[in-house]
């Protein structure tokens, strides 16, 4: 008969590996879904009207939102090895976050001096409502790095690291719908 298990050696469960806690994983679902609807609403809205979302989408600036889309997935892969390694790393992926701002201010900055708002089309409404909101999701992000590169502590850094993974991934979505999609 083999001993009883302690502590140390106990099962343990799915969620114990997870990183950071669970409570930024139902965060992070959460935002998941609630972009994926938006999606959703996008690709429904595009249905009746393919060729006005195309034309609209003509107005947007896709190299410039693929650029956007590699600095933010280097910010990504600065962030993973800055949650191994700490600090400064952390700050250059919250750095390229604001590249990755600028280079949206930019577009919508061209969008606005066009005259085109949220009610120029449906596809613009979406534009902004996904955009923006994923804007916001970046700014969070940017905070959430710079603070846990100046506290240092591992399951802050994991929780902060997943949390701006969820946005690059919510990027990596909305590029093409949006970018590519919306202009076929």
């Amino acid at each position: 008969m083999s001993p009883a298990p302690d502590s140390s050696t106990a099962a343990r469960g799915l969620l114990d590996d997870l990183p950071g806690d669970l409570m930024i994983w139902v965060l992070i679902v959460s935002e998941l879904l609630v972009f994926g609807a938006g999606l959703l609403g996008f690709l429904g809205a595009r249905i009746p009207d393919p060729l006005g979302f195309r034309d609209a989408a003509a107005h947007l600036h896709p190299v410039r939102a693929g650029i956007g889309t590699m600095v933010l997935v280097s910010s990504g892969a600065l962030a993973a090895i800055g949650a191994r390694k700490g600090g400064r790393r952390l700050l250059a992926a919250a750095a390229l976050g604001v590249v990755f701002l600028a280079l949206k201010w930019a577009e919508w900055s061209d969008l606005a001096a066009a005259g085109i708002d949220t009610e120029t089309h449906a596809f613009f409404t979406f534009y902004y409502l996904l955009t923006g909101f994923h804007a916001a999701h970046v700014a969070a992000g940017i905070l959430l790095l710079g603070l846990v590169a100046w506290r240092d502590r591992a399951r802050e850094t994991e929780a902060a690291v997943a949390f701006w993974h969820m946005v690059d991934l919510v990027w990596v979505l909305l590029y093409p719908v949006i970018y590519l999609v919306g202009a076929m």
